[in-house]
């Protein structure tokens, strides 16, 4: 498949279902996550050696997806683009930032902080979408941003400082979705690509932790199995969500997204994460930007369904 046959960078205007259910299950995955990183972490695993096994593990799952969908010649013609190496070469860059924070974060008690990420991500989505994609956002649209707004000062208030945490992790991933948005790449291609980009970098670090002694991949049957799971639980849910942002307005994105951060919420309070009065508040602010979001978006689906065709994206 030639590049130019790839599906068009912007997507229609009304909800593409196949790229809902795509969407949904992407952020379902990413939202026990915590989990499993927290299982790697109290066997030894440090964040860089966790990334680090990601970015490898994910590239011959990665080229099986792509082998399987036949999209060699699409890979090929990508590679031969300078201009679409620069963007996945960006793209890459802010996956790995997104990675590497959101892994030290689990692994230093601050899931809680990270799911706020999550939850103002929305915010990130919707001013690209505007920005950048001419995405309309309506009145309901607007208030639950600015609900959301709220929250976050009230989060930088009770942490004495903005909270950087959730800022860089709303920030490259919302800078994520906005750059694969714009690549000829398809879901597969791109994120073999990606990862063939980074995994240079990511076996140099891999080696100079063995030459430290803090590699734990071999020291143990749970931990290696644990360390194996990350190509399979990297590359699925990526693909997903490159194919569901090409198919949905990136608004729409934004509010699929809030299943991850409620997943993430309920994984650091199990963790036994301390939740003060005043996380709570902001919390709250946060959650009722949701419902607005969850409520408007039921309503663009109904009057869609009702009418038989796609609803507006306003």
């Amino acid at each position: 498949m030639s590049v130019s046959a790839a599906a068009p960078t912007r997507p229609p205007e009304g909800l593409d279902r196949t790229g809902l259910i795509a969407a949904l299950i992407c952020y379902v995955i990413w939202g026990t996550f915590p989990l499993l990183f927290h299982q790697m972490g109290v066997r030894g695993a440090s964040a860089w050696e966790i990334v680090g096994w990601r970015t490898v593990f994910a590239v011959p799952v990665s080229l099986a997806l792509v082998l399987l969908t036949r999209g060699t010649g699409h890979v090929a013609a990508v590679l031969a683009q300078p201009r679409q190496l620069a963007l996945l070469a960006l793209s890459a860059t802010l996956i790995a930032t997104n990675w590497t924070v959101y892994v030290w974060a689990v692994g230093a008690g601050q899931t809680l902080a990270a799911s706020l990420g999550y939850y103002i991500n929305p915010l990130v989505n919707a001013a690209v979408g505007a920005l950048f994609f001419r995405e309309k956002i309506n009145r309901w649209g607007v208030v639950a941003l600015t609900l959301a707004t709220i929250g976050v000062l009230a989060q930088a208030v009770a942490l004495g400082a903005p909270p950087w945490v959730a800022l860089v992790l709303a920030g490259s991933f919302a800078g994520y979705g906005a750059v694969r948005k714009q690549s000829k790449a398809d879901a597969q291609g791109g994120l073999l690509i990606e990862c063939l980009i980074l995994s240079p970098f990511a076996v140099g670090l891999l080696v100079w932790l063995a030459q430290h002694g803090s590699l734990k991949f071999g020291q143990g049957i749970d931990i290696t199995l644990l360390l194996l799971t990350c190509g399979p639980v990297t590359v699925a849910p990526l693909a997903l969500f490159a194919f569901a942002a090409r198919r949905l307005p990136f608004n729409v994105v934004g509010f699929i997204q809030f299943i991850t951060p409620t997943l993430q919420f309920a994984c650091g309070l199990w963790q036994g994460e301390r939740l003060t009065w005043q996380s709570l508040v902001s919390f709250a602010f946060i959650w009722a930007g949701a419902l607005v979001f969850a409520v408007n978006l039921v309503a663009r689906l109904r009057r869609e369904s009702a009418a038989g065709s796609p609803a507006d994206a306003s």
